[in-house]
């Protein structure tokens, strides 16, 4: 069994790695970086000598980011180099951050975390595992919950899939729900998860469950046991889709989860995502029963979490969340350690592209009639426009229901001068996105579909040419009397 991964050391050699470091470490909470005395300010910890230091941490048990060449490391590594299974994961990054090469650790998670940098840096890791480029996943490298009983007899059940033959599977293996394996019902090979000591036959692997993963799995049907692992459930915005507006705290989230849930849509604007987590993608309108199995799985002890674009208390999957925990009366659930992370809404997102439309008071509606009827929606229109608020418009028209952004502009008309600056937001954030700044008098519905957020001017919204053809809007903070100076 490989060593337990004590922390992540991050060795740094010049100025311009530093910044490459501190990204990763943005995300790596148990990472520390160590820099090259005279050379990189800002790391943790200095040193002098590189060979040194770089065995030291290996010898340790620590995984290992070298920002320098791949040849420097395994030149300085080559002393020390002799159990294969029992060596800690070892990865060279480029010092701009352009490329992430895995070197060491194959059996100990060097490709998961190959992956979960390169996610990080926005780049692909440059992974060369044979067995993982073709099936997908390591199976030397089960998530932690699990480990694998025969590992000696694995190169050979690699080299046989490889080769052609297929196999099955007996047993939970959930980690291997989205991997390219060849299965086969009668398949020659085998995979096999079990709590029980059986002795592996030719042609097998034998995964058990380690006891922390027993309890959990016997949590999960309610049987409570003192000191268990508590389950952890996040529920995260996106924001409107270029990672850029990603906040950190949301990737650190989806870096640690054991198990992603979501709209179709979303999970894959996530992703892409590691072979040992679990991704559960459903239909837009499945809230509730999203938000309840997101609260089954993190009460079992596992780590979750919840995907919304957008900010998920903005019309998100938040409140769906909150209000399934406030309808169980089931102990785990409440136990379940909740938080509520923020995410760059599309109204923001477009506001921040057109300059400040929201710079004062401001309401956001969504014009769906889908939860709640359309003569409220009508009600809050007409009482924020005539209460002078500047308004954004999520969801405001589709092929099922084309009269009610008609009917909105309508209400909107009655209340703002026709010189009203309108802000169309479509895609924010997405390599189509566009955005177009037009009066209220030149608002129709044929500009606008589902993807579309309308920012609506108040009284006093102004706009005015930019340098690149388009118009700058805001909503000045003083109201009625603009102030001296």
């Amino acid at each position: 069994m490989a060593r337990r991964r004590r922390m992540t050391a991050i060795l740094v050699l010049s100025a311009l790695g530093i910044k490459t470091a501190q990204r990763i470490k943005a995300s790596l909470p148990d990472a520390t970086i160590f820099g090259l005395n005279g050379r990189v300010e800002g790391a943790d910890v200095g040193f002098s000598n590189f060979g040194q230091t770089i065995r030291e941490r290996y010898q340790g048990g620590d995984a290992i980011i070298a920002l320098c060449a791949a040849g420097i490391t395994i030149r300085s590594l080559a002393p020390v180099l002799d159990n294969k299974s029992a060596e800690p994961p070892v990865l060279a990054v480029a010092d701009d951050g352009s490329a992430v090469v895995p070197l060491l650790g194959g059996t100990t998670g060097v490709n998961v975390l190959a992956r979960q940098i390169a996610q990080i840096l926005d780049v692909s890791p440059a992974i060369t595992t044979s067995g993982e480029l073709r099936f997908g996943t390591c199976l030397l490298n089960p998530p932690a919950e699990y480990r694998l009983k025969n590992p000696e007899d694995a190169k050979t059940f690699i080299a046989d899939l490889l080769a052609g033959k297929t196999v099955r599977v007996e047993g939970e293996a959930p980690w291997l729900r989205d991997a390219r394996l060849p299965l086969d019902d009668n398949g020659e090979l085998l995979i096999r998860v079990t709590t029980s000591d059986a002795t592996p036959q030719a042609g097998e692997l034998i995964f058990q469950p380690r006891a922390e993963a027993t309890i959990n799995a016997a949590a999960s049907k309610d049987v409570r046991f003192a000191g268990h692992k508590r389950g952890r459930l996040a529920v995260i915005g996106l924001g409107p889709g270029d990672p850029d507006f990603m906040i950190p705290a949301v990737r650190k989230e989806l870096l640690r989860a054991e198990d992603i849930l979501g709209y179709e849509s979303y999970v894959r604007m996530a992703g892409p995502f590691r072979s040992d987590q679990t991704v559960h993608m459903t239909d837009n309108r499945e809230e509730m029963q999203r938000a309840r199995h997101a609260f089954e799985l993190a009460a079992t002890g596992r780590s979750v979490t919840m995907i919304s674009s957008g900010d998920p208390g903005v019309f998100a999957m938040a409140a769906a969340v909150v209000e399934a925990l406030h309808d169980s009366d089931d102990p785990a659930w409440h136990d379940v350690e909740l938080e509520i992370l923020p995410g760059v809404s599309a109204a923001l997102a477009a506001a921040g592209r057109s300059g400040a439309p929201l710079g004062h008071d401001f309401c956001i509606l969504s014009l769906s009639d889908n939860l709640k009827p359309w003569d409220i929606i009508e009600k809050r229109i007409a009482l924020a426009a005539e209460a002078d608020f500047a308004m954004a418009f999520y969801n405001p028209i589709s092929k099922p229901r084309p009269w009610q952004l008609p009917r909105a502009i309508d209400i909107l008309r009655q209340h703002r001068s026709p010189e009203t600056p309108i802000v169309l937001g479509r895609d924010i954030g997405r390599p189509g996105e566009s955005l177009r700044v037009i009066p209220l008098a030149e608002l129709t519905p044929e500009q606008v579909d589902m993807r579309t957020v309308i920012i609506v001017g108040s009284s006093l919204t102004r706009s005015f040419d930019r340098a690149d053809g388009g118009k700058w809007v805001y909503t000045p903070r003083w109201y009625g009397t603009k102030p001296e100076g």
